[in-house]
Formats: structure tokens, sequence, C-alpha cells
């Protein structure tokens, strides 16, 4: 099982980190070790001073592929959920300053959090998925799908160039502006429209 991940897929976060649009997708990978199991506590990493969440929507693969066009790709996933993409904030830049990959602020154990899954055929409109979460009751983050810059069907044809895709593998698609730091103790839930698919507590 594999994590993709694409940064930078939201014109307005990209812009709170300074960062450049990019003219294609931005990928980078998780481990299956930085997949949270269900029913496993989230433990505030001890090698960082400054831990960001970022709440994003996580397709779910269903079927193997590889050279994938655009116009097929919606065959090969099933599901959506939100999930979050923890980061190390302090790390990353860090390393961004240096020019080296991110993996040792992205990539470790249990950062890759992700909700019950909803399946396509019980989602209205996939170009308009609303999704947001909350820190502590309050909504810090909101976006839609209607506002990547890269759809569902484009992220999974432009992996699929590259890497083979298979059965179980997920795809975080990206987070949208409001991204910020969470600390032990603070309460996370994340939402598709109006249900609740994510709670957990920084420990």
């Amino acid at each position: 099982m594999k994590i993709f991940c694409v940064g930078r897929n939201y014109v307005a976060h990209a812009a709170e980190l300074n960062n450049e649009v990019p003219e294609e997708p931005i990928i980078f990978m998780k481990p299956k070790s930085a997949l949270l199991q269900a029913h496993t506590p989230f433990y505030y990493p001890e090698f960082t001073n400054e831990l960001h969440y970022e709440c994003e929507l996580v397709l779910r693969i269903s079927k193997n592929g590889k050279y994938i066009q655009d116009r097929f790709s919606s065959k090969y996933y099933d599901a959506v959920s939100v999930g979050i993409d923890f980061t190390a904030r302090d790390i990353q830049n860090e390393l961004k300053e240096k020019g080296l990959p991110w993996e040792k602020a992205k990539a470790w154990d249990n950062s890759a959090a992700v909700g019950k899954w909803i399946p396509f055929q019980n989602v209205k409109n996939k170009k308009d998925i609303n999704f947001c979460l909350y820190k502590n009751k309050e909504l810090v983050q909101q976006g839609s799908s209607a506002l990547m810059l890269n759809n569902f069907d484009k992220i999974v044809a432009y992996i699929s160039t590259y890497f083979s895709i298979n059965i179980g593998d997920l795809i975080y698609t990206g987070t949208p502006a409001g991204v910020g730091e969470c600390v032990v103790g603070d309460e996370l839930e994340a939402f598709i429209e109006d249900e609740s698919l994510l709670s957990l507590e920084i420990k």
C-alpha cells in the first residue's frame, strides 16, 4: 500500500506558505507506516516543536493501473474521505531552505490520519465536495474539490504516469488555506459536507 500526496493544489494555501503556484502537480509520498490505524491514539512527535494540521480530501484506489488517461481515471477510485497530513513545519522549513526532500517532516509514523469512507456512488457531485476541519470546536479550514488546481481525474492520471497505482493505495489531494499549529490536548474533527468522518485528540 502506498500513500501519495499532492502539494500546493489550492492557490490560497500556496500563498499562505509563500510558495509559488506549480505548473503541474507536486507529488510526494508517505510509507505505509505513516497511516494512523483506526482506534490508535495520535501522539505529538518528540522531534518537532511546530506540528501543523493539513486537512485534505483522500481518494481510495480500487483498481490497479499505469499510464491512465484522464477520461478513464474515475474507474480507478471508488471512495472518498477526509484526512489530515500532519507536518513538522519547523523541520520542513529547514529542509526547504537547504533544498532537501521533505520526508522527515511529513512521512513519519502515524503522520497520515484518514476518516470513514464514503463510496462515490453516494456522492452527488464529485466536482464540488465541501469539507472542513474544526480544532477545539472552532472552524479552522474549509475547502472544496471545486477549488483544486488539479481535479481527482487529473491527479490519478498524472501519478500513474510515474508510478503504478494499486488497490488500497491512498491519494491525499491537497490542503486548502488555513493550515495551522496543533498542540497536546487539541481535539480535531473533520467533515465532508455535514458528516463527521474523522475525530482525534493530540496526546
